[in-house]
């Protein structure tokens, strides 16, 4: 069993997964619009171009989303995507390139009880992250 994160937008969704495939050194695998699939059903014009599915693998792991054509969208809360580096070096590295814009800083990224490196931001595209470089044991 895998467990992958599905990050809904408001709009800009293209846009994030193509910041995320950069920071994250990944590549998209699929990108679907609404006007792609027929068995998306019916959809407002103005969603037509927007991505309906994205998939986005990195390592062994895969982060997936779409634009919410849906009036009663919502950002993400309660939640947060987790990345775990090996290294401190790497942390800082992911921290740094997805505070880019960033509309808050929860924790900058520091040494913690827990972690060598630990920081927590929601990116300018409204996701919640969380960097960590555990210490060993």
């Amino acid at each position: 069993m895998k467990i992958n994160p599905y990050l809904l937008f408001d709009g800009q969704c293209e846009q994030a997964f193509k910041f995320y495939e950069d920071v994250l050194g990944g590549k998209i695998e699929a990108m679907i619009r609404f006007d792609e699939m027929p068995e998306s059903g019916d959809h407002s014009p103005e969603s037509a171009k927007k991505i309906m599915h994205v998939s986005l693998k990195f390592g062994d792991n895969v982060l997936m989303g779409s634009d919410d054509p849906s009036p009663n969208f919502q950002k993400a809360q309660g939640m947060s995507v987790a990345l775990h580096t090996d290294t401190p070096g790497e942390a800082e590295s992911l921290f740094a390139a997805l505070s880019k814009d960033a509309t808050t800083v929860i924790l900058p990224i520091t040494e913690t009880s827990w972690a060598l490196r630990f920081g927590m931001l929601v990116d300018q595209f409204g996701t919640p992250w969380m960097v960590n470089c555990p210490k060993a044991g």
